[in-house]
């Protein structure tokens, strides 16, 4: 799913955001992104959504050449991408279903598998007696429902969270968290970076830690390893 070989990122200004990166991640892991802050993880993120381009080696992801791909194709990679930040990102203006419907009008879905897939959706969040609601109507949490399934209803095959649970109190994050298990036992591959020691360490799954853009550990059953 995704594949990265010696993977460098040096920004104009002199930074070393990534020094010699190589990791696999396959079809259906559950890989939590871990470090400092300042340490790479938000280019990390960014290269995967295309919106940062190594300076040097080699990165796949869906079997896309992401670094030498044409403009054109960089539409279809993203299509086979759901993306969740912190900051839910929803549009104010629009409903609860509109907001999830919009990224498939974008791709320009049928009406009739888009009335279906976005309720199907609202049904995997707990949402569905929200539709109507605008997000200033919503509470942290519940915007953050809205986001994954936003980021879902087009059903990609990887899942890439930045701090999701960032702004949520504990119980909240945990309600995430188990949409999120949901999500990953379906079989969509998720990859999340976060400071949220508690989950990493309760949820037990594979956890690559980046200190000053090296990958410096990477283990199955991982656990945070940083003090916040």
């Amino acid at each position: 799913m995704i594949h990265m070989k010696n993977v460098c990122k040096t920004y104009e200004n002199g930074a070393v955001a990534l020094d010699h990166v190589s990791i696999d991640i396959a079809k259906g892991e559950f890989v939590f992104l871990v470090g400092a802050s300042g340490a790479g993880k938000s280019t990390f993120i960014k290269m995967l959504l295309r919106e940062v381009l190594p300076s040097e080696g080699v990165l796949q992801i869906n079997g896309h050449d992401v670094v030498h791909m044409p403009h054109g194709e960089v539409p279809y990679l993203r299509r086979g991408l759901g993306v969740i930040f912190q900051d839910y990102r929803l549009l104010p203006d629009k409903t609860v279903f509109e907001n999830i419907a919009f990224a498939m009008q974008v791709i320009e879905a049928p009406r009739r598998l888009l009335q279906r897939s976005v309720n199907a959706v609202l049904d995997v969040v707990g949402l569905r007696d929200k539709y109507k609601c605008f997000p200033n109507q919503l509470s942290g949490g519940e915007q953050q429902r809205v986001a994954i399934a936003r980021a879902i209803v087009n059903d990609p095959a990887i899942v890439i969270a930045d701090e999701p649970t960032g702004n949520l109190d504990p119980e909240t994050s945990w309600g995430i968290m188990d949409i999120f298990k949901r999500i990953n036992t379906a079989g969509t591959t998720i990859v999340m970076a976060t400071h949220d020691k508690t989950i990493v360490d309760t949820m037990k799954k594979r956890v690559i830690a980046i200190e000053d853009g090296r990958i410096v550990r990477d283990e199955a059953r991982g656990v945070y390893g940083y003090e916040n």
